[in-house]
């Protein structure tokens, strides 16, 4: 399975409790695609949220994240790792 991070904006002033709501929203859909979202962080000044997933294809990952309300457009597939 490939690696990505997608990053998305406009979650300025979110909480903890609205970001792990928003990644079960991930999780509970993510097998339609047959990806896996790991981890999401956040930086709540900046409205920056991060996500690091595997899966079959940036394209998957961006669906999962359409259907469950969050959608971006900036994911990255991770091939190099030191």
């Amino acid at each position: 399975m490939a690696q990505f991070m997608d990053v998305h904006s406009g979650f300025v002033g979110v909480t903890a409790q609205q970001l792990k709501e928003a990644h079960e929203r991930d999780l509970a859909i993510e097998k339609d695609e047959g990806v896996h979202f790991q981890t999401a962080w956040l930086d709540p000044e900046s409205g920056k949220v991060f996500c690091l997933s595997s899966g079959p294809s940036k394209e998957a990952v961006m669906r999962i994240h359409e259907r469950a309300g969050h959608p971006t457009a900036e994911v990255y597939q991770l091939t190099v790792e030191v």
